[in-house]
């Protein structure tokens, strides 16, 4: 039995909040939508907004003393830092949660999520302070994954509790529709001032606009999030125990096994991410000399249609179960591994198919990818689980993928990033199975425990 778990203190501010904004009010799941939509949709705006700065910004900015390709790689290296840090950052801020309470512990993350992500818009060039400038792009990209550990808000889990039976699978979805939806506007962005600015103008000050949009961004999105958190039914889940912030350690300790098979569970939908979004914008600016701002555009339009394969996956989820959809779309995912990425180098039409039929079979994955074992968890420890399973899921599956995408491509062709993209379809497919097979055993010692009572 795990020691007592300390019980919420909740500040003045969610209080107040509770009365002016919750009196007497009961939230249906669309409007605990709505607040994951917004919260969700600002974060994945952070993270895309680096990431392509990463790739048209970074290398010349910040990197300028190497060639392209190399300063790159470098970019991507210090772009796997905040993967590195989100475990850290969640076990900092479970600590809040447990001290000070949900809304202390959310104000504190995401401004330091937009503070971090604003300070970059102010970053000196290499030119102009040297290696600083490398270190201080560092200790914001580290801050920002710390802040992205501490932001989790347990609202995707009290959007599935809220759920009804039959929707368990759309409202699965509804949570992962931040991800296009942030890389809509993020590229929209960039996609602007490349089309509109010089070069020498876009790197010397158009592409900070973008970081500056992010603090603002985050501040609506705290409201909105605050707004839920400080509801009486998201109070009476913390208090029954369903969404208790459990320490972190003990939660890893007792919890390893759904941790690691949570972990592995959505690989194939991860490592695609990065490699329909990040990498190949890397590519073809690098080995085809491509204007950035028409990929961005096709980006733009994968984005669309990934936001309509997510939709379909809910309403797919629902007449054959999150499992089905998960393992069948890590088999295609499997099987466009064996020949998309040759598309890449093959003219622009090959990129069209390799970007648009990525982007749908993400939106199928990566629809149902949330939480896949989260009901593994014990209802005590659920709230924690959740949200370490997802930053290992992400550091495992996405934090090194436009490294190593962009290093393997480099030294030995396309081919062997389809091979990268088929080592992860398979640790779902894997995780899958052995997830299936406990859940398994488990069912039947619980039907042979009666027996050998009577």
């Amino acid at each position: 039995m795990s020691a007592p778990i300390a019980a919420s203190n909740s500040t003045p501010l969610e209080r107040d909040a509770r009365l002016v904004t919750a009196r007497d009010h009961k939230i249906a799941p669309g409007e605990i939508a709505i607040g994951v939509i917004v919260g969700r949709t600002s974060e994945f705006f952070d993270f895309f907004v680096y990431a392509i700065a990463s790739v048209l910004v970074f290398p010349s900015v910040v990197f300028s003393f190497v060639d392209p390709l190399t300063g790159t790689l470098y970019s991507f290296a210090l772009f796997s830092l905040a993967f590195l840090a989100r475990p850290l950052g969640s076990a900092i801020f479970m600590w809040v949660d447990r001290k000070h309470g949900r809304g202390v512990k959310l104000t504190i993350a995401l401004f330091l999520l937009g503070g971090s992500t604003m300070s970059i818009a102010f970053l000196p060039s290499y030119d102009q302070i040297g290696f600083a400038a490398i270190w201080l792009l560092a200790l914001c990209r580290v801050g920002q994954g710390v802040a992205l550990g501490g932001a989790w808000d347990g609202l995707p889990s009290l959007l599935a509790l809220n759920a009804p039976e039959k929707n368990r699978g759309w409202y699965a979805m509804i949570p992962q529709l931040g991800a296009p939806l942030g890389l809509i506007v993020a590229a929209g962005l960039f996609a602007f001032f490349l089309s509109t600015l010089s070069t020498e103008d876009f790197l010397s000050w158009g592409w900070r606009y973008p970081f500056f949009v992010a603090f603002a961004i985050n501040v609506v999105a705290l409201f909105a999030r605050l707004r839920l958190v400080a509801t009486p039914e998201f109070e009476h889940l913390f208090e029954s125990r369903e969404l208790q912030p459990a320490p972190f350690w003990e939660t890893v300790r007792l919890e390893g096994r759904t941790i690691a098979l949570g972990s592995f569970a959505p690989l194939a939908s991860f490592a695609l991410f990065h490699l329909v979004t990040v990498f190949p914008l890397s590519w073809v600016t690098l080995y085809r000399g491509e204007a950035a701002e028409r990929f961005l555009v096709i980006e733009i339009i994968g984005a669309v249609f990934c936001v309509l394969s997510m939709l379909a996956s809910g309403i797919i989820a629902d007449r054959v179960g999150r499992r089905a959809v998960l393992g069948v779309s890590a088999a295609l995912i499997a099987a466009y591994s064996g020949f998309a990425p040759q598309l890449l180098g093959a003219g622009g039409f090959g990129e069209t198919v390799y970007m648009l039929a990525g982007f749908v079979l993400l939106g199928l994955a990566f629809g149902q990818s949330s939480g896949a074992v989260n009901s593994s968890f014990s209802s005590e420890r659920r709230y924690t689980g959740a949200a370490t399973t997802a930053n290992l899921s992400w550091l495992l599956g996405a934090g090194f993928a436009p490294l190593v995408a962009l290093a393997l491509a480099s030294n030995f062709g396309l081919w062997s990033v389809g091979v990268y993209l088929l080592s992860g379809a398979l640790c779902t497919l894997a995780a899958l199975g052995i997830n299936k097979e406990w859940a398994r055993r488990s069912e039947s010692a619980r039907d042979a425990e009666p027996a050998a009572q009577g």
